[in-house]
């Protein structure tokens, strides 16, 4: 393999930070950094449920997506502009919004909504994974935000678990963690994994760009996910003083 950013060794992660409470005006956010990919995330607290939800006692978390127009080397027209949103948009958000609803006890919510905003600032591969990290630690604090506003019972056990996500992927033959957009865009297999804290499997989505993968590198690249990812749990906890 070739000598990879930040002169990491195939399962190492790129740096990462996570600046909780980027945001004044949002009731959770966060800015993480993994490497040159830079995400804002902001979690915006509504009391009530969309219609179809009402009198059902449970809540609702749902997430939108979107890239700045310069977060790549060349400008992009805002979707907006374009009006219409692209399909991998569509994609995106709808899996940030199953990965947070996976550790959200949509009772303990109450009838309330929580919007998780994720917006690349800039991309440099793992966007969507970035996203969801991220997003996780701006719906801790809305849901902090909500408990000391009385939207919420102080005692109320919204958040079940941490989750986070992170891709992986064959590389000149061999298993990397956590691919910039140099090594996904020449991955003979891309995939993204979500996970909850205890090691739990939301999603895997994995593509051979190439060559098929068999079932074998299928655990391995899954094992070595699930390994990255407890390191991404381990700094939302530093993030959120947890």
């Amino acid at each position: 393999m070739a000598a990879r950013s930040f002169d990491r060794g195939p399962h190492d992660l790129r740096p990462v930070t996570i600046e909780r409470g980027w945001s004044d005006q949002a009731e959770g956010s966060a800015l993480i950094s993994c490497g040159g990919t830079k995400v804002l995330c902001t979690a915006s607290f509504q009391p009530g449920v969309p219609r179809w939800m009402q009198g059902s006692g449970r809540g609702w978390v749902t997430g939108e997506y979107g890239m700045l127009p310069r977060s790549t080397n060349s400008r992009m027209d805002r979707e907006s502009v374009k009006g219409k949103v692209g399909g991998r948009t569509h994609e995106i958000s709808r899996l940030i919004g199953r990965s947070l609803r996976a550790v959200v006890s949509n009772p303990e919510l109450g009838e309330n909504t929580i919007v998780i905003d994720c917006d690349v600032l800039q991309a440099d591969g793992g966007t969507r994974t970035a996203a969801i990290t991220g997003a996780y630690v701006a719906m801790a604090d809305a849901v902090s935000w909500a408990k000391t506003k009385g939207h919420v019972p102080e005692s109320a056990n919204v958040l079940l678990d941490h989750v986070a996500a992170i891709s992986v992927g064959i590389v000149d033959g061999a298993i990397a963690l956590d691919l910039d957009y140099s090594e996904d865009s020449t991955a003979e297999t891309d995939m993204n994994v979500v996970a909850t804290g205890r090691g739990l499997l939301v999603e895997v989505q994995g593509t051979a760009e190439g060559q098929p993968f068999s079932k074998d590198e299928l655990d391995d690249m899954v094992g070595v996910a699930l390994e990255g990812i407890a390191t991404l749990v381990e700094a939302q906890r530093a993030a959120l003083g947890t």
